[in-house]
């Protein structure tokens, strides 16, 4: 039988497959839209295992945020170069998947995999859109993580630099100039707490060892070494808090003492940076936020 035009049309929307598969899946099935549907997806899912191994390192983070600011969500969408990262298919995708986060809430990356994704005759599961895209861009595509934030008293701030960095804070008090700074300073200075009392114990000893194996070195007194610790934990719990930090924009001030001028409080952060942990070439996203937070 004859194939239309139209047909091919219609089946590359519904898959998101190339169109001379799609003739293909069309003429072996006879024209049968929901056939070649099932045909091009166990091709794909075929793809799919073929491209599984391959290191994803690129990517792009995704936020979604409510109208209210109460409830947010931000994903990880790995690919395996960052040209595919910078489609609008693959830039879709994530953000349609930090939605159905936002409004799903699921426990696991595995079950948010079986969730639906999208609306009417096209609905298909997260997994699904996701083997979809191996298939017509070629590469490995995985949704790597997410977080999910809903706000009691206060506000949910989000900033995205250059789709590499992500960063959510849960905020009460202040106002939007304030969030948005505080999310830029978490971007540019990597924080791992707010505060440090959140710091565990462990971390804390395991550095205060570091630290007087160091200071023993010195040769200096029991009594001046114990000094010396002190200072270089007390140092260290500023470096890695939130409250700790100088502040980017203005570092005479920390961050803690930017908040109590505003009467605000952060409860809480996330920041995602593309690739974290994943062996790939070398590129300091932080000291190019940090440049332009200093500029602005």
């Amino acid at each position: 039988m004859t194939i239309t035009a139209s047909q091919v049309k219609e089946l590359r929307e519904r898959t998101g497959l190339g169109m001379m598969e799609c003739k293909s899946a069309l003429t072996e099935t006879n024209g049968d839209m929901e056939a070649a549907i099932d045909l091009l997806r166990r091709k794909a899912g075929a793809k799919v295992e073929k491209k599984a191994g391959r290191t994803a390192a690129e990517g792009a983070i995704a936020v979604y945020l409510s109208p209210d600011r109460k409830l947010a969500a931000m994903v990880e969408v790995n690919s395996e170069t960052d040209f595919v990262a910078k489609g609008e298919e693959f830039m879709a995708f994530a953000g349609a998947v930090a939605a159905c986060v936002a409004e799903r809430n699921p426990a696991t990356v595995e079950a948010l995999a079986a969730l639906p994704l999208g609306a009417g005759a096209d609905v298909r599961t997260v997994s699904q859109v996701r083997e979809g895209l191996v298939a017509k861009l070629g590469e490995n595509i995985a949704v790597r993580r997410f977080v999910r934030y809903v706000s009691g008293a206060g506000h949910i701030v989000s900033y995205v630099h250059g789709r590499r960095i992500g960063v959510l804070v849960d905020l009460t008090g202040g106002d939007e100039a304030l969030g948005r700074d505080l999310a830029m300073h978490v971007a540019a200075s990597r924080p791992a707490y707010v505060a440090r009392e959140e710091v565990p114990a462990d971390v804390v000893a395991k550095e205060k060892e570091i630290f007087i194996a160091q200071a023993a070195d010195s040769g200096k007194p029991a009594d001046i070494v114990e000094k010396m610790v002190a200072g270089r934990v007390n140092k260290y719990l500023g470096e890695i808090t939130l409250l700790g930090q100088p502040f980017v924009k203005d570092p005479d001030t920390t961050v803690e003492k930017l908040l109590k001028k505003a009467s605000a409080r952060v409860a809480r952060f996330s920041r995602y940076e593309v690739g974290e942990g994943i062996e790939k070439g070398a590129s300091d996203f932080a000291a190019e936020v940090m440049a332009q937070v200093r500029g602005g």
